[in-house]
């Protein structure tokens, strides 16, 4: 059986520590997902909505890393966004334990921001949510 292809969306300006930090998680023994690293690391030209949606159509899942700024940061709400068009399960993750995590400015009323932890990424990629 095939793990999960997961994309990550993040504030790039203000957390991309965070990703470096679940990149270093998937390197785990354990990991049940593969991190296709096309999250948007850097400003794209033209119509890089284009280019987000085709590697979002390439993966199981879409996973938000959530930080202070995350409602402010214009192209993970439209990462999100798309990631709903295409149908995609997501989940938003909560990357700093010391402040309060904002959703994406797209995000529904209805989505949770969980808890960040080895146990509970696994349980969240596995579908518990």
């Amino acid at each position: 059986m095939r793990v999960p292809r997961v994309f990550t969306s993040f504030d790039y300006d203000h957390d991309d520590d965070l990703r470096t930090l679940l990149v270093g998680q998937s390197r785990h023994p354990d990991t049940p997902f593969e991190l296709a690293d096309w999250s948007v690391k850097e400003h794209l030209m033209g119509n890089w909505q284009d280019k987000v949606r085709t590697r979002i159509r390439c993966v199981d899942q879409v996973l938000v890393l959530c930080g202070l700024y995350t409602h402010l940061a214009e192209g993970v709400g439209i990462e999100l966004r798309i990631a709903r068009e295409e149908r995609k399960p997501y989940f938003l993750l909560a990357g700093r334990s010391s402040v309060t995590c904002t959703k994406p400015a797209t995000a529904l009323v209805a989505d949770k921001v969980y808890t960040w932890s080895w146990d509970n990424l696994k349980k969240l990629i596995g579908g518990a949510r």
